[in-house]
């Protein structure tokens, strides 16, 4: 439980977070399947958003969209090597 409190702030630090995202997508620790998986979700959320809010109404709109992009790097996080999660105090 802590470990996932300590993750979920890790992901509101994004100095912190994008060096990480660089590393993940070049270390050759991850396989190239995992790679282009996280790649292929991120791309495809971007091109085909689906909202469960829509964004118009306003303050809750996005909503579902953080929430499903926290989930996807949380999933990120979790699938990391353990010398990129110790690198990152993760």
């Amino acid at each position: 439980m802590i470990r996932s409190i300590k993750r979920f702030k890790f992901i509101f630090q994004f100095k912190k977070f994008i060096p990480f995202l660089r590393d993940f997508f070049l270390t050759n620790q991850v396989g190239k399947g995992k790679k282009l998986l996280y790649a292929g979700i991120g791309l495809g959320y971007i091109l085909f958003p689906f909202d469960i809010i829509p964004d118009f109404i306003l303050g809750l709109g996005f909503i579902d969209d953080i929430t499903v992009v926290l989930f996807i790097l949380e999933r990120m996080v979790k699938s990391a090597p353990a010398s990129l999660r110790e690198k990152y105090s993760l």
